[in-house]
């Protein structure tokens, strides 16, 4: 099926560890389920290294460079828990949304989830949740 998310597609729980150990998860995630080649991988911290995908409300959207865009099969976005907040620059991320994408596709996807997650109460239930569902009904609207 062409949908983004699934619960395949979703770890919860997880220990801490470095952003960019986070990232290569992320993107061996999308790598596993499909959605993009392997050296999305690299383009994905690449990006990183060039500017934070930290947005705010304790959420890190990381995603390829342009150049990656070549490498994203079809559409699809992760979502990966860490309770405990992992350290983003200086920030700390609860919750890392990782995208694969292309073109307008992209953005649509981008602005989607930004504007569910402008909600902090929202954020706050699914940086805790032990239920995929809750974070399967935000993202697949």
């Amino acid at each position: 099926s062409n949908e983004l998310l699934n619960e395949k597609n979703i770890l919860l729980n997880l220990e801490n560890e470095s952003k960019e150990e986070a990232i290569i998860r992320a993107g061996n995630l999308l790598f596993n389920n499909g959605y993009v080649g392997y050296e999305y991988i690299n383009s994905m911290l690449e990006r990183e290294k060039r500017i934070s995908t930290y947005i705010g409300y304790g959420v890190a959207m990381p995603h390829g460079t342009e150049f990656g865009k070549e490498q994203v099969k079809k559409a699809g976005i992760v979502v990966l828990q860490y309770p405990e907040g992992i350290n983003f620059g200086g920030q700390k991320a609860y919750l890392l949304i990782a995208i694969a994408a292309k073109g307008e596709e992209h953005l649509e996807i981008l602005s989607n989830i930004a504007t569910s997650l402008e909600d902090e109460t929202l954020v706050d239930k699914l940086k805790n949740t032990n239920n995929k569902f809750e974070i399967l009904q935000t993202f697949n609207k």
